[in-house]
């Protein structure tokens, strides 16, 4: 099943797929939040070392498959497969935009 995501969200999951992680920073607010496996990525620049790593370490895909309003965050949910441990996995993103952006997002499995 093909979803609608809203363009910011599009561009951040575009982006990932093709493992360019400045991209993906570009997809954020300058003072946007992450939060991901117990830890936070403040600030462009930290988001982008995040997914640079994260990329860098383990080759995944993503699929979408669900979106949802919950209050004011927009929840993609996507299975995701990949050499990591726990493979695979649908996972939870909680995304929070601002402005044309993501202001935040959460990764929650």
């Amino acid at each position: 099943m093909e979803i609608e995501l809203p363009d910011p969200i599009a561009r951040y999951f575009a982006a990932d797929q093709v493992s360019d992680a400045a991209a993906v920073a570009s997809c954020f607010t300058d003072d946007a939040v992450v939060k991901d496996e117990g830890n936070a990525y403040v600030g462009k620049d930290a988001i982008r070392q995040w997914k640079a790593e994260a990329s860098s370490t383990y080759n995944y895909t993503v699929e979408p498959f669900a979106l949802v309003a919950e209050g004011d965050r927009t929840v993609v949910t996507s299975h995701v497969v990949g050499d990591f441990p726990g493979s695979p996995v649908d996972l939870r993103y909680f995304f929070g935009l601002n402005a044309g952006k993501i202001a935040a997002l959460e990764i929650i499995p």
